[in-house]
């Protein structure tokens, strides 16, 4: 028997419980639920039972989580119209309530993302704190954003008059780092950026969900360049940076590359054919007699170490140094030996150090007139990040082709520093940038000039920063001659990027929840909700299916009916209202075609003539090797 396709998105919670199952089996009891008694005795002594214990609670924390790991039944509509290069991009911006979103990319996304970069509100009293609604998520987000009626706001402003200042803030950010840590590879990274007011909570709240152990470090970014001089106290010039790792003994750090002025450090004087080296000093405090000894240089001066000191080696050792010519006596061969250290020879770059001065990573004055200056004039953003802070993260943390996700993705700056870094080292990184559409205050100038919403600003500075970077790579490949040494071809920039929003979902039995549904979906000819169209259902079935939304999507036909391929072979698709065994036969072909081992087909159910059509479409494919799981109806 044919399945019906499930329109959730991932269940955390039976997840959690197969880990379970899976580590412990003898907890497992009646089939499906839980020993927690067994469980308990399996755990022993780890156990906590006194009343009095350490903990990080607040109020609402239980139904949070509960609400967190509750699945959503939304999906993620495409708008062609807003993307750019959608047809071949592998870049996403999303427009929609992150919580919810992020839900929806627990499938297609788990352990796929090496880095996530945040900046979540700092909960001043002035900035936004999402109000969550457990219940209903997506039409909760579509009503509180006046996108099904005019009643309330989704975010306001958290004062600190409120009796839950805190709690509130808590509330919203815990289950959206939780939700995030799933998506990050076994040796991903998160780097989450918050100023005085709510570190320290931050950091408990990451402590909870990627263990104490996993803390990587704090970072201390230079925001502003001199001081504040109606400051009350001190001048806060600084924010934090907490960077947490997946599981710490499988992150890897890379090195930062060497600056201009670090390598014009190393020079060649003698010709040396290992090339370029600087001298260091040969001596050491710790005196050992052995290595105290006198060396003659090569115009005949005896030298021998200072007071107290000793060489850092033996003689043989020394001699054979001499030998290989790797110590230096100075241009006139009579000065104090130092060893040469080649820069061939030595680490490949810099280890990061825990502070970051605005000089190198920039502040957040430089960063708001680089975006103005994007913008041609124009103030759209009062505090964008720097792109060189976002590149140095990236740099540190990732590879040419990992994925980057940035789900309070404000003016796109994390965007904008992934195409810079690609066009910087030939790099092939992709993001995915999660924003809520917050409305404009009509009096903005973005309003002003167009812009609607905080997501139309975020789009809009990713394609005018895309040719910005293609621009200057072409400029910088014309005067190194066509493909230059170490010039990235501006062709294979990826500057695209394709715009989905969140909604509910375009299958109408996913939408509901009453008793009576068999009676209420046979009032309607189709399936499908009204107003929308077959992208949007391939679009949500890809998400349930759990494939990446930038995987590519083909069409072919079959008696005037479309099939959708996707991804090469790995999902076919038909929403026809005239399906026949001669699509099933088309599909078996094209699969071969492909070469795809494992390939699933979704029909519309609504689309077979008759039971017959149904059956034989079915029997077709699984006498061409398709199993009875792969086969689905919507």
């Amino acid at each position: 028997m044919v399945s019906k396709m499930n329109g959730e998105s991932l269940d955390i919670t039976a997840q959690n419980i197969e880990y379970l199952k899976e580590l412990f089996p003898e907890v497992v009891t009646d089939g499906e639920k839980i020993d927690f008694d067994m469980l308990k005795t399996v755990l022993g002594e780890v156990i906590e039972n006194e009343q009095e214990r350490y903990q990080f609670t607040w109020n609402g924390k239980k139904k949070m989580i509960a609400g967190a790991q509750k699945p959503s039944k939304g999906t993620l509509r495409p708008i062609q119209e807003k993307s750019k290069d959608f047809d071949t991009t592998k870049n996403l911006y999303i427009e929609g309530d992150n919580l919810e979103v992020l839900k929806l990319l627990q499938k297609s996304y788990n352990s796929k993302v090496k880095v996530i970069y945040i900046d979540p509100p700092y909960n001043t009293g002035k900035d936004f704190v999402y109000k969550d609604n457990f219940k209903n998520g997506v039409n909760s987000y579509l009503e509180q954003t006046g996108q099904i009626d005019t009643e309330g706001k989704m975010f306001s402003t958290n004062l600190e008059s409120n009796g839950r200042f805190h709690t509130d803030w808590l509330n919203m950010i815990y289950p959206r780092i939780k939700l995030s840590r799933n998506l990050l590879m076994d040796d991903g990274v998160m780097y989450i950026s918050i100023d005085e007011n709510e570190q320290e909570k931050m950091k408990m709240i990451c402590n909870e969900i990627f263990g104490e152990k996993n803390f990587i470090s704090e970072v201390i970014w230079e925001k502003k360049f001199a001081p504040q001089n109606d400051a009350k106290y001190f001048s806060l010039n600084h924010e934090h940076i907490f960077v947490y790792a997946k599981n710490k003994s499988k992150f890897k750090r890379n090195l930062l590359p060497m600056t201009n002025e670090q390598i014009s450090r190393y020079r060649n004087p003698d010709n040396d054919p290992r090339g370029l080296w600087q001298s260091d000093n040969l001596t050491v405090a710790t005196y050992n007699v052995k290595y105290d000894y006198p060396i003659i240089t090569p115009n005949g001066n005896i030298i021998n170490p200072t007071n107290g000191r000793c060489w850092n080696t033996s003689q043989e050792k020394m001699n054979d140094l001499i030998k290989d010519n790797r110590i230096w006596f100075g241009e006139n061969g009579g000065n104090t030996p130092r060893i040469k250290r080649f820069l061939s020879e030595i680490q490949q770059g810099i280890v990061p150090i825990s502070i970051w001065k605005n000089t190198e990573v920039g502040n957040t004055q430089s960063a708001s007139k680089d975006l103005k200056r994007l913008f041609e004039n124009k103030k759209y953003f009062d505090y964008p990040k720097p792109v060189n802070l976002i590149t140095k993260i990236l740099k540190i943390s990732t590879g040419k082709d990992d994925i980057i996700l940035d789900f309070f993705s404000g003016s796109a700056t994390t965007a904008h520093a992934t195409m810079q870094l690609n066009a910087e080292d030939g790099g092939n990184r992709k993001f995915i940038m999660v924003q809520l559409p917050e409305v404009l205050d009509e009096k903005s100038e973005a309003y002003k000039d167009g812009y609607r919403t905080i997501c139309d600003i975020g789009e809009e500075r990713i394609r005018r920063a895309g040719d910005k970077i293609k621009k200057e790579l072409q400029e910088k490949q014309k005067q190194a001659g066509i493909l230059g040494e170490n010039t990235v071809d501006p062709d294979s920039l990826d500057i695209g990027f394709k715009v989905l929003k969140l909604d509910t979902s375009n299958i109408r039995e996913w939408n509901v929840d009453f008793a009576n549904l068999e009676n209420e979906l046979a009032l309607y000819e189709t399936p499908f909700t009204d107003n929308r169209s077959e992208l949007d259902i391939v679009y949500e079935i890809i998400l349930k299916q759990g494939l990446e939304l930038t995987y590519p999507i083909e069409t072919f036909e079959v008696n005037n009916q479309t099939i959708y391929d996707i991804a090469f072979g790995s999902l076919f698709i038909c929403l026809s209202n005239r399906i026949t065994p001669e699509i099933a036969k088309a599909i078996s072909v094209r699969r071969d075609e492909q070469g795809t081992e494992t390939s699933s087909v979704i029909f519309s159910d609504s689309g077979f003539i008759n039971d017959s059509d149904k059956l034989n479409c079915i029997e077709i494919l699984k006498d061409t090797g398709y199993p009875e799981d792969n086969l689905l109806t919507i």
